[in-house]
């Protein structure tokens, strides 16, 4: 669900800064504000400012004295200890604070908001139902808002009303799908699901969504041929519907249909209406299936390939983990450092190429990367114990002793990489030709060794 969009205050404060700014009497639309009022108001809008929200509300209660009785002044005093009540987590209090201004102003789109954001707090989905539709008038998205409402209050026949309203008028959404197949879930009627979708496909035998609702729904069965069937007739109707691929490519593949599920990947790779998190999941399944078909390998490549402009650094991690379980330390290798250059923050890959290069020999490449990462995560020990190795591999002792030093202040509990760093320092003192410190930390790695 979508978080409120807050907005502030009412106009009247900014009139009240602008009075304060020129030392005038303050007084506008809202009638004549006092001395006093504006005073301990400001002095509220102070305190909550530095989160002493204690304060804050003893300074609205002085404002709301020195209001004496004006409605205005009264409801502006109520939205702001709204506000404060909802920061201390005293969401009762917040409620009843923002009912009060809703009673005093009427409609109100940011109290509206605010007054949401504490049902959703509260859990309280069924209050939150008639408020939203009262949002509706001010923001159409808020429509999602309520079908997931209805969800959550097991209103399902009013939330698939809502979702095909919303397709049929802003057109087909991932999200919507998801929410859709978790009703179907909830519900447990599949049959009645596959009736009620075969209906409006008889009333409108063009909707591609019902067509992969219909899909989704035989899949859940476990009726895989209607389901291919259904996926295939959608096709018929509609050639371009890349969408039904999507179903497609996994039948093909069931049936090591591979050329076919190919062609169909490849068209959902190059489809601007398939989301990418779709376009993973796919992928996903392609490397499972070449898991336990070898010899597909060069066809997964060329996949990559065609889906390069618009893989994340996860696909490539998770690429480079497949090869890495079959032993193909260099694709592998290849694959996470191509997921570096799209996510160079990633930690997961950083550290997986490096490890690679260290494996390789690659010295020079894993320490520039090590410093590389040690600029992005400078209290991450595994990345000072690289780095540290590295050093060793280019003979370059100081450095790796300086490293690993470092690592260890970093380190907390964990005596397997607390041997390693020892076992390190060992080879790295040993190297500059410090016999006894190297014994040392060697004699300490023992140690852990033996106490575990």
């Amino acid at each position: 669900m979508q978080k409120s969009k807050i907005i502030g205050m009412f106009f009247f404060v900014l009139g009240m800064a602008v009075a304060l700014a020129q030392e005038e009497p303050v007084t506008d639309d809202l009638g004549n504000v006092s001395d006093a009022f504006q005073e301990n108001f400001f002095e509220a809008l102070k305190q909550k400012g530095i989160e002493n929200y204690d304060l804050a509300l003893d300074a609205l209660d002085k404002a709301a004295r020195a209001a004496k009785g004006d409605p205005e002044q009264l409801s502006i005093v109520s939205f702001e200890r709204g506000k404060n009540y909802q920061a201390l987590n005293q969401l009762e209090d917040a409620e009843q604070s923002y009912k009060e201004v809703l009673v005093q102003k009427g409609t109100h789109l940011d109290v509206l908001e605010a007054l949401y954001d504490v049902y959703f707090l509260q859990r309280d989905y069924n209050a939150a139902i008639p408020l939203v539709k009262k949002l509706i008038v001010f923001d159409e998205d808020y429509k999602a808002d309520l079908a997931n409402l209805y969800v959550a209050t097991q209103q399902f026949e009013a939330a698939l009303t809502l979702l095909d309203e919303l397709d049929d008028a802003w057109g087909p959404d991932s999200d919507r799908d998801t929410l859709r197949r978790r009703i179907y879930q909830a519900t447990g009627d599949t049959e009645g699901a596959i009736s009620n979708v075969q209906d409006k496909l008889n009333d409108n035998p063009e909707n591609e969504q019902e067509y992969l609702n219909l899909i989704f729904l035989y899949s859940k069965e476990g009726n895989t041929e209607k389901a291919f069937e259904t996926a295939k007739k959608l096709i018929e109707i509609n050639p371009k519907a890349e969408v039904a691929h999507l179903a497609l490519y996994k039948f093909y593949l069931d049936k090591n249909q591979t050329e076919e599920a190919l062609r169909s990947m490849e068209i959902v790779f190059a489809s601007e209406a398939i989301e990418n998190e779709e376009k993973y999941k796919v992928l996903g399944d392609f490397i499972q299936y070449v898991d336990a078909h070898p010899s597909f390998e060069p066809q997964l490549t060329e996949v990559v390939a065609a889906f390069s402009e618009q893989a994340s650094g996860a696909i490539y991690e998770q690429l480079g983990q497949f090869f890495l379980s079959k032993k193909q330390s260099k694709k592998a290798l290849l694959f996470f450092q191509k997921g570096l250059e799209k996510e160079p923050d990633n930690y997961t890959l950083l550290k997986n190429t490096i490890l690679l290069q260290i494996n390789g020999e690659a010295y020079e490449e894993a320490a520039q990367l090590s410093d590389e990462g040690l600029a992005l995560y400078p209290a991450q020990p595994l990345l000072y114990l690289l780095r540290g190795v590295a050093a060793i591999g280019q003979t370059d002792a100081a450095t790796a002793i300086e490293q690993l030093e470092m690592g260890l202040d970093f380190l907390l509990d964990d005596p397997d990489m607390e041997r390693d760093f020892y076992l390190q320092l060992s080879k790295a003192h040993q190297l500059q030709g410090n016999t006894k410190e190297a014994d040392t930390y060697k004699q300490k790695a023992q140690q852990l060794k033996t106490s575990q």
